[in-house]
């Protein structure tokens, strides 16, 4: 007499076995195309199961942000306050490279939820004690890196090689007789020469950062006794 064979078990329905195939399910399907029932027929549920756990899609949309920016590693100040600030600058693009769909999300969201305001806290405490205490140049310097950030991510994750096409885009000859310039540069857009254009750019951002410190004297030593509390430099 054989045994009839169980059926196989449903793993139980939790919030980060959601977040986890939402995540895979935006990247497969972009933002727009995203819905809770897709999401649920991924899960082997319905809708409605996922919004025992979420109270609406916003909330789900929100946990995956908060997913994605949890994996960005933003150091503690100290010494060598500028490999530091550069190895955020890092952790944060690979975290737009890695969900390119939801940077879509992410790049105009206001993290106004607790992951995000203690990732905005954490950069901003780090380019604090760059800064030596100055909380008008910290703002500044905190924007400017948004600003080179967000712009770098959105065009590698969705910018010109993936953006919309004219309906009659103009030919290769076309642009090699009538614009010389954007033919002669054209290679150095190409994906494989995105690393180098972003050094480039980032080492720019990062020598002024160094020149103003300079410049008030900021030292990782003073930086070091400022993230301790034993002086505080305010520009007034």
């Amino acid at each position: 007499m054989t045994r009839k064979k169980k059926p196989a078990t449903r793993p139980g329905l939790t919030r980060e076995r959601i977040v986890e195939a939402a995540l895979q399910l935006v990247e497969k399907e972009t933002l727009a195309g995203f819905s809770t029932r897709k999401l649920g027929e991924a899960l082997g549920c319905e809708a409605m199961s996922i919004y025992h756990h979420f109270p609406s899609k916003q909330h789900l949309l929100d946990a995956l942000v908060t997913h994605a920016i949890s994996t960005v590693d933003v150091p503690e100040p100290g010494p060598d306050l500028e490999q530091r600030l550069r190895h955020m600058v890092h952790s944060y693009r690979a975290m737009a490279r890695r969900w390119p769909a939801l940077y879509q999300l992410i790049a105009v969201h206001r993290l106004n939820m607790p992951e995000g305001v203690r990732m905005i806290e954490a950069v901003l405490k780090l380019i604090h004690a760059g800064t030596g205490g100055d909380w008008e140049l910290t703002a500044r310097q905190f924007r400017a890196v948004g600003y080179y950030l967000t712009g770098a991510a959105l065009d590698e994750t969705a910018g010109y090689a993936k953006g919309p096409s004219a309906a009659e885009p103009v030919s290769d000859e076309y642009v090699a007789r009538e614009c010389p310039h954007l033919a002669a540069v054209a290679r150095y857009f190409k994906p494989g020469e995105w690393d180098a254009t972003f050094e480039y750019g980032l080492d720019a951002l990062v020598r002024r950062a160094r020149d103003e410190a300079a410049a008030r004297g900021v030292t990782n030593e003073t930086a070091a006794k400022l993230v301790s509390g034993k002086t505080s430099k305010r520009r007034r």
